[in-house]
């Protein structure tokens, strides 16, 4: 990893907190991504199972995280479940962890091989009442792959077609939305970094510079600063580019005259930081790009003023929507007679 050694305490506390919401006498389960191929002998680059790292840290394939804690033995109440080291693979693609090291990073001190895993799992899930199991549950997920966590999910039901199953990820949308003290300093540490970024960007955006030149200059700030890399695809549109929701060509030529919309943010142990800015490209908006450019700030502003405990997520949009509508119609981009014949179903702001 390039950066530096998070604190044990974020697993630590991490894992306690899943722990407390769990059914009593029940075990869970976490499985990390699949390698996934690219072309011939080449793997794309891996990226772990973010549940399984908040709860431990580990970035490495072939991981599990088993909580099982009321468990008659307390050494196997957490265990971490690690693939074994072998010579012929580390000659050919890096050092794997070991026991030491993966419990320095986690804080979990029961290190067990995955190759010898399967028996002592079966004892443990016979103790237990009901199984959690991880899923994505994000509403825009679209795979067509059967990715390693539902594979799991699929030899665990035929195994043990007894049990009660329980959905470990509706636990995880509560717990991950609320960050403790040591999480938010490791965002904070990823926010910097691209504020760093986004500054050394302001000196190096003039009219005929490529888009792809901008992105470059993003991977460079983000890696001499430790971060993992970047968190997402970095949008850089310049232009009539900029109208594409999520642009990444990256390939076009930024002229004089034209807006350049950037949205992009470091990875950083684990956690993200995400920007976006709009910038002239010669340095100086014109008259209705500074009218535009000023709506939307105002707006952004407003919102930011009424996100405070308690209002809700629909009330938040509607109000939101509501200060948009005004801010269209002063910059003309909406006129009396939409705002008076919309539906309020789909107010006319929206489009």
């Amino acid at each position: 990893m390039k950066y530096t050694a998070l604190d044990t305490q974020i697993f630590i506390q991490n894992r306690k907190r899943f722990v407390s919401k769990m059914q009593k006498n029940s075990i869970a389960i976490f499985v990390s991504n699949d390698e996934f191929p690219s072309n011939g002998d080449a793997l794309h680059s891996f990226v772990q199972n973010s549940d399984l790292f908040w709860l431990s840290g580990i970035e490495q394939e072939a991981t599990m995280v088993i909580l099982f804690p009321d468990n008659p033995d307390p050494k196997y109440r957490e265990v971490l479940v690690l693939t074994r080291p072998q010579e012929l693979k580390e000659i050919w693609d890096g050092k794997r962890l070991r026991a030491n090291e993966a419990t320095a990073i986690s804080g979990m001190p029961t290190i067990v091989w995955e190759d010898v895993l399967d028996g002592m799992l079966q004892q443990w899930i016979h103790l237990a009442d009901a199984i959690y199991l991880d899923s994505n549950e994000n509403d825009r997920k679209n795979n067509l792959v059967r990715s390693a966590e539902y594979r799991f999910i699929d030899e665990m039901k035929s195994r043990y077609p007894l049990h009660q199953y329980l959905r470990a990820a509706k636990i995880l949308k509560d717990l991950r939305g609320i960050k403790t003290k040591e999480e938010i300093e490791v965002i904070q540490k990823a926010i910097d970094i691209t504020e760093v970024a986004f500054k050394r960007l302001l000196q190096f955006i003039k009219p005929g510079v490529f888009e792809y030149e901008i992105e470059a200059e993003i991977y460079h700030s983000f890696l001499s600063q430790r971060a993992t890399g970047v968190a997402y695809h970095s949008i850089i549109a310049s232009g009539d580019n900029a109208r594409t929701l999520h642009y990444v060509s990256n390939n076009n030529v930024c002229k004089d005259g034209e807006l350049i919309l950037m949205d992009f943010g470091a990875a950083y142990g684990g956690y993200n930081a995400d920007l976006t800015r709009t910038v002239p490209v010669n340095g100086k908006f014109t008259k209705r790009q500074k009218e535009v450019y000023n709506a939307c700030l105002h707006l952004h502003d407003y919102a930011k003023s009424i996100l405070k405990p308690g209002i809700s997520i629909l009330k938040y949009t509607d109000k939101v929507g509501e200060e948009a509508t005004k801010q269209f119609l002063k910059i003309g981009l909406l006129n009396k007679t939409d705002i008076k014949n919309e539906d309020k179903n789909n107010p006319v702001y929206r489009k």
